[in-house]
């Protein structure tokens, strides 16, 4: 694991802290009990006194999202995240078919979270560099929601994957019907990710094994 990489486990959700220089980066923000987390890592890493500069998203699901409004008001940092989900950040996604049934829970959610609608200061898209941690590529994963999207470090040949797999709870798994847009997408961003040169991915809904073991969970879903 690279030394200025952090992983913030919370509950049900992990996100990450990316240090470049003296600045901090982080790539999605967690869900209830995410400040606190943070904070809680940032203190025992000794990185507590660095600027958080960006907020990088993954998708616009709520437990992805709910922190960034606030931490980039607290720090003045800035948010990216892709364009296909701007609907989420301003809270008027719509679902179809199974999805309905997320659709409800994120409607419930924002709701009782009293979630504001947002919109990122920048919005990416395929194929979109960001200069941080030795280059960041934007890599379009559609599936769970249409713009999710993956963060790809050549220099660390790692991949930010977002949700699209898991392997927290009853193992490697794709997102159930349910909590995908489009099953039919998903599967076939699995493949897209299997053809960029990785030693390891980092989900967001993950166990505690390596990158490396993500990794080849990842492979076997794509085989299943």
């Amino acid at each position: 694991m690279p030394p200025d990489l952090l992983i913030v486990r919370t509950f049900i959700v992990q996100f990450f802290v990316l240090r470049d220089g003296d600045a901090l980066y982080l790539i999605d923000t967690g869900f209830i009990g995410g400040l606190r987390a943070l904070e809680r890592s940032l203190i025992v890493r000794g990185w507590d006194k660095l600027p958080i500069r960006g907020i990088l998203l993954t998708h616009g699901h709520l437990d992805h999202v709910l922190n960034a409004p606030a931490l980039a008001k607290q720090h003045g940092a800035w948010i990216a995240g892709p364009e296909r989900d701007l609907e989420h950040y301003e809270n008027r996604a719509r679902f179809n078919g199974w999805g309905r049934i997320a659709g409800l829970a994120e409607w419930i959610g924002r709701r009782l979270l009293r979630q504001p609608t947002f919109r990122p200061d920048r919005l990416l898209n395929e194929g979109d560099e960001l200069p941080i941690w030795g280059g960041l590529r934007v890599v379009a994963l559609p599936g769970h929601t249409h713009g999710h999207c993956g963060y790809y470090s050549a220099q660390h040949r790692l991949l930010f994957s977002g949700d699209l797999f898991a392997t927290f709870g009853f193992g490697p798994q794709i997102a159930p019907v349910y909590l995908n847009q489009d099953n039919t997408e998903a599967r076939r961003s699995i493949h897209r990710v299997l053809d960029l040169q990785l030693d390891g991915v980092l989900p967001c809904h993950a166990d505690k094994s390596a990158p490396e073991r993500q990794l080849e969970y990842l492979r076997g879903l794509a085989t299943s």
